[in-house]
């Protein structure tokens, strides 16, 4: 039972990082939402704009000046959410792999392979939550910006909704939390 758990909440914890990896990367946190015909698909990310035109599918980026330039506060906190979010998983999966019943080291000592699955467990957890918080707190001022014009009758042309980026780090984050619950709560 053990080490089939130890099995889930390793193959949960690799494809969980990935997509949190993913997501920090790509660059569609947010998309254009208009019910209008458009010619061009544009995409918002961390860390660069891009537009790719619907009709020959060529497609621009227009990277960010820099990443010390100055940023809208919702590209500064997620990044910096993410980063850290991304970073602790890493950890948390290498940890994890020391820690499975399945690889020989510390062979002999099964007490501390289990603290060190424990504290994958603890680790990952962390990273999670960071990584929920930088991915939610991203869609709702996408959300709030989308009301406010909304709700002030201003249309600029171009509407922006959750991008498949967004989407990507809240499923790596939910998928890291349930990955750290299986090896804090359930291992034991």
């Amino acid at each position: 039972m053990s080490s089939a758990l130890q099995m889930t909440a390793f193959g949960l914890t690799l494809l969980s990082t990935l997509f949190l990896l993913l997501a920090t990367c790509t660059d569609c946190w947010m998309v254009n939402a208009d019910d209008s015909l458009e010619v061009s698909h544009k995409c918002r990310g961390l860390w660069r704009e891009c537009v790719t035109n619907m009709q020959d599918g060529v497609r621009t980026c227009d990277q960010y000046d820099s990443i010390l330039a100055d940023h809208p506060v919702k590209i500064v906190v997620t990044r910096t959410l993410m980063i850290t979010a991304d970073l602790l998983a890493g950890l948390a999966l290498a940890t994890l792999v020391l820690g499975l019943d399945c690889v020989k080291f510390l062979k002999e000592d099964p007490c501390v392979k289990l603290r060190m699955c424990y504290g994958a467990g603890v680790i990952l957890g962390i990273g999670s939550l960071l990584g929920l918080v930088g991915s939610v707190w991203y869609a709702v001022d996408v959300y709030v910006e989308r009301a406010t014009l909304v709700s002030h009758n201003i249309f600029l042309g171009v509407h922006y909704d959750f991008g498949w980026s967004c989407w990507l780090g809240m499923a790596g984050s939910t998928g890291c939390f349930v990955a750290s619950v299986l090896l804090t709560c359930c291992l034991y």
